[in-house]
């Protein structure tokens, strides 16, 4: 299917009462500068349907058909992926599922690992402030929400290289799921957590507004995670840390032990029982216990 913009679907704008269409045009007139000057976003595209905006991004990005700031947004995704190849799947409209295209030239490339907990740290900021909702990272890229008293995944984020000099970042967001939509029991929405607001077009707004400042304060540091601040806020909002964790990593290896640190690369750093601290950089980690 051709992705079209969503305000141009036939019958779908009020379709779904409790969830209206994204406004593209309303958002392209706060985010989208002229010509890009004095901001990030040079383009920004709402699809109504499309399998995944990170492929549909990255394809564009490739063939040279998209320029650093563009963003894509679909009100649906057929074939959304998360980290490992996870399938990501929700309702038409019960979420932001979204990608933004970057190119930190003046970043050194052994940097660039920071861009997907860069988004994390972005995205929690600009969910706390337009949604009122208390949010936490897993690291690498989860975003968790409390439901009843439990953690749950309400989000995720995935970053991958988009030919020599770019990078595309997806985000999904699960914003009005109900609880007979969740795909598992382990996964949550802002709705579910008492979100004061879910309108998803300010929290649209706000998400690429703070993805804009955390990104141009990065770039502006060469990328350096500690002067940025961006390390230490990551370190702030992650609920990975103090905790007991497994980490399953590539090869059939896993490490048992307590979160202690996210190390200059991106790394986390567990502390395991024989006193080793080993630092893990990829791998699907566990929470053991609470913080």
């Amino acid at each position: 299917m051709t992705p079209r913009d969503a305000s141009d679907a036939d019958g779908s704008r009020w379709s779904d009462l409790d969830r209206p269409p994204l406004n593209a045009t309303s958002l392209r007139r706060a985010l989208v500068r002229d010509g890009g000057h004095g901001g990030l976003y040079r383009d920004l595209e709402v699809v109504q349907r499309t399998g995944s905006t990170n492929a549909d991004l990255v394809a564009r990005a490739v063939a040279g058909d998209a320029d650093e700031g563009a963003v894509l947004v679909a009100e649906e995704q057929t074939s959304g992926r998360g980290r490992l190849d996870r399938r990501w799947t929700a309702p038409a409209r019960s979420g932001l599922f979204l990608s933004v295209l970057l190119r930190p030239a003046e970043v050194p490339v052994a940097r660039w690992g920071w861009l997907p907990l860069l988004t994390g740290v972005a995205v929690a900021t600009g969910l706390a402030r337009a949604a009122g909702v208390d949010t936490a990272l897993k690291w690498p890229n989860d975003l968790l929400v409390t439901v009843g008293g439990e953690e749950r995944k309400a989000g995720g984020i995935l970053a991958e290289r988009a030919g020599e000099d770019g990078v595309v970042v997806g985000v999904g967001i699960n914003v009005t799921l109900r609880a007979d939509e969740l795909p598992v029991p382990q996964a949550g929405s802002l709705a579910l957590a008492g979100a004061v607001n879910t309108d998803r077009d300010p929290l649209l707004r706000a998400v690429l507004r703070s993805l804009e400042e955390w990104y141009g304060r990065w770039r502006a540091a060469g990328g350096d995670p500690a002067a940025s601040g961006l390390q230490e806020a990551y370190a702030a909002g992650c609920a990975t840390l103090g905790r007991e964790v497994r980490a399953e990593l590539p090869g059939d290896r896993s490490v048992v032990g307590e979160a202690v640190a996210v190390d200059g690369d991106g790394r986390l750093v567990i502390a395991t029982r024989d006193g080793v601290q080993e630092p893990v950089g990829a791998g699907d980690v566990v929470h053991l216990r609470p913080a």
